[in-house]
């Protein structure tokens, strides 16, 4: 039988998918999907998550991506073509031959949900215009998006189909243009003011290994950046443009956080870019916190504020397990209670993930306790930020100092600038609570 501790995060797991169920109800999700991940093993395992995450409510829509498929065919025909500034450029003749290909794309999805007894329709929904000549260069038969039919995708999305965009745009006399597949799913999303924004492609881990990352940013237990602000992309893109290490993966992944971004700003609540070899990254990145790819976001995803009465519960479940092994000591519903003005809390996307009190003593020093950081969201420096709010808090009340007491943890708390003092400076209403069976060791910051 599991443990305590195993039994509390399967709880939390539970919760947090019943919780993120109950958010994205009707909510719709534009998923843009590489065709190297269309080719790979994994593909039946993302559609049947498409179909999970579909009965489970959210209204979908497909964008495929055709470029492979589309190198291939006219590679087979010896028709030339070349990429200039994410846009495929050839003559007229080549348009059938990339219809053909970028339509045997959508099929095969259309076809897989179907074997998940799923609806989908293939629709001729995007109104496109040339991209004609710019800067004395002709784009040939690109594309840009001029118009969408909304009405006509919202009516298939209230049918509970899945409506599914080929590559291809026409314009008002019925030419067809190439339009690009990644641009395609940002614009629909800005479009149909979509809640998410998915970018599944091969090789997306936003990782130290690949990327410069700034020193404050937090990262996930695989080395991978969970999540980032508008604000904090644009510092990452800042950093990485100018690269010398990019290659072409590097250079795909920073054009799509150039799209998730804009997507975001111009109404899409969140963008995230997944890696598509990777099994069960569509429903992770859900129904979870901290997902399993990027998520680009501009509205309060992670936030410290003061404690509310309904938050105790959640605080008693995040302090549990340190108190189960001996790190803080317990506390009750009723000491909560009354401790309520002294505690903040860090929401991570609607769930308590973080606690911590500023207690203010008669002698102007302040303690910091009960610091406490869910187990699945330790590794994103919620720590240091909930330190930091509390330091700066203390600092602005004009208290002399603030203290912590600890048992197991006294070497974090010297890395982020707090030293050793004598238990005997403790405020004497603070010392009679100290013992020595617990021993607890004394580090404090002056200011």
């Amino acid at each position: 039988m599991p443990n305590e501790i195993e039994r509390h995060t399967k709880a939390e797991q539970i919760r947090s998918v019943i919780r993120y169920i109950k958010r994205f109800n009707n909510a719709v999700i534009v998923i843009y999907i590489d065709d190297e991940i269309i080719d790979s093993p994994l593909f039946s395992s993302h559609i049947r998550d498409i179909s999970l995450i579909h009965q489970a409510g959210l209204n979908v829509v497909i964008i495929p991506g055709a470029r492979n498929h589309i190198d291939k065919i006219l590679s087979e025909a010896n028709i030339s073509w070349e990429i200039k500034n994410s846009c495929r450029v050839t003559t007229p003749d080549a348009m059938q031959l990339i219809k053909t290909a970028a339509f045997e794309t959508s099929n095969i999805i259309m076809t897989s949900l179907a074997g998940e007894h799923l609806t989908a329709v293939i629709g001729n929904w995007v109104r496109a215009r040339g991209k004609g000549v710019i800067d004395g260069f002709d784009y040939g038969s690109a594309g840009e998006i001029d118009k969408l039919e909304i009405d006509s995708i919202k009516t298939v999305l209230e049918k509970g189909f899945i409506p599914i965009f080929p590559c291809i745009g026409w314009s008002l006399t019925g030419k067809p243009y190439n339009i690009s597949s990644m641009q395609l799913a940002e614009e629909i999303a800005i479009y149909l003011k979509a809640d998410k924004l998915f970018y599944i492609v091969p090789q997306a881990e936003i990782t130290k290994d690949n990327f410069i990352i700034p020193e404050t940013t937090g990262l996930s237990e695989e080395g991978c950046i969970p999540a980032l602000s508008i604000a904090e992309l644009n510092q990452f893109i800042d950093l990485n443009i100018n690269n010398p290490a990019k290659n072409e993966t590097t250079e795909k992944i920073l054009f799509l956080l150039s799209l998730a971004k804009e997507a975001c700003n111009k109404g899409v609540r969140r963008s995230h870019i997944l890696n598509g070899h990777s099994d069960g990254v569509i429903p992770c990145e859900i129904f979870s916190d901290l997902g399993s790819g990027t998520m680009i976001h501009t509205n309060s995803y992670g936030n410290i504020r003061e404690m509310k009465i309904e938050d105790i519960t959640g605080v008693l479940r995040v302090i549990r397990p340190y108190v189960q092994k001996g790190i803080l000591l317990p506390r009750s519903d009723e000491q909560l209670l009354s401790e309520l003005n002294d505690f903040i809390v860090y929401e991570l996307d609607g769930g308590i993930r973080a606690c911590a009190a500023l207690h203010v003593f008669d002698d102007n020093q302040g303690e910091i306790a009960a610091l406490a950081v869910d187990s699945s969201c330790s590794h994103i420096g919620i720590g240091p930020q909930i330190m930091s709010h509390l330091i700066d808090k203390a600092r602005k009340m004009n208290l002399s100092s603030v203290f912590v007491l600890t048992t197991q943890t006294a070497d974090w708390f010297e890395n982020i600038g707090f030293k050793p003092d004598s238990i005997e400076t403790l405020p004497e209403k603070r010392k009679k609570l100290w013992t020595p069976n617990r021993n607890s060791k004394l580090f404090r910051i002056i200011f």
